[in-house]
């Protein structure tokens, strides 16, 4: 199966000047996202993630390299459009992403200027706040609604589009942890139940158990990359590199520390109380 996001030796520099002089934020990263996985994409500030978000979708351009989508080239401006219908962007802040009075409104907007019919935009947008658990407010003001109520509501501009790929952008670094959580089963259930190509941008650990794949990034190169079972227990690593792990983690880690044999893959609530139990009894 053919990538549906790839990037080769890919580097980008926020100051185009004279190579000997850019400081590089992406360093020759190869990188490749498969139809239907849900991929998170973790990292200290500074590590090139959130710029990798960007490259994705055509917002930012390579500054050497290549990025494909659907094996078409960012690069090309013949296809930028075509590329962003592919790849959908939700950002930190949603206010940045709402632009209407009215929910719904908000959510037909992007469809409205791909040029989709209007019948169709209807059927769209009442798929898609459903999707999110949004439909009951679909009359609301957006302004009146909670951080996660919000975010949702831009996950759903995002999800009429129809895209491929939805790519978040540390969709929960602004909210509350009712909005935290509300944001996220909406990602579990768009990866899950509707098959969406998923790639979460996160410095929450938490939020990654769920993934297919966990990318651990560093100073604009991949250090880390396997399932969240097979990355999480290196907690002296991941130390190293400025980040925690996941609440469970750290307990087995602590308690292996003191001389039991735990498992460091553990890593729901469920699965960590049976392995220490059954260290213990």
């Amino acid at each position: 199966m053919n990538p549906l996001i790839e990037t080769q030796d890919l580097t980008f520099a926020y100051n185009q000047r004279a190579e000997a002089e850019q400081t590089f934020v992406l360093k020759g990263l190869n990188f490749a996202v498969q139809p239907g996985s849900f991929v998170a994409v973790v990292g200290a500030n500074g590590s090139g993630k959130s710029t990798l978000a960007k490259l994705f979708n055509g917002i930012l351009l390579p500054s050497g390299g290549r990025v494909y989508v659907d094996g078409m080239d960012t690069q090309d401006e013949a296809v930028i459009l075509e590329i962003r219908r592919r790849v959908g962007l939700v950002f930190q802040n949603p206010d940045n992403q709402i632009v209407a009075n009215l929910v719904e409104d908000d959510v037909a907007f992007a469809p409205e200027n791909l040029g989709v019919p209007s019948e169709e935009i209807r059927e769209r947008v009442d798929e898609a706040l459903k999707a999110v658990g949004m439909y009951g407010q679909r009359r609301h003001a957006p302004h009146l609604l909670s951080g996660g109520q919000k975010q949702r509501v831009a996950i759903a501009g995002i999800i009429a589009m129809r895209p491929a790929c939805i790519v978040l952008d540390e969709p929960t670094a602004m909210l509350d942890p009712v909005g935290r959580r509300e944001v996220l089963d909406t990602i579990r259930r768009l990866a899950r139940e509707q098959g969406v190509t998923v790639v979460l941008i996160t410095h929450h650990m938490s939020e990654c158990i769920d993934a297919d794949r966990l990318v651990v990034m560093a100073e604009g190169e991949i250090v880390l990359d396997g399932t969240p079972k097979e990355v999480f227990p290196e907690v002296d690593q991941l130390k190293a590199l400025g980040l925690t792990v996941p609440s469970t983690v750290a307990l087995l880690h602590e308690l292996r520390l003191r001389g039991l044999e735990l498992p460091l893959d553990a890593l729901r609530i469920e699965a960590c109380a049976e392995a220490i139990a059954g260290a213990i009894l």
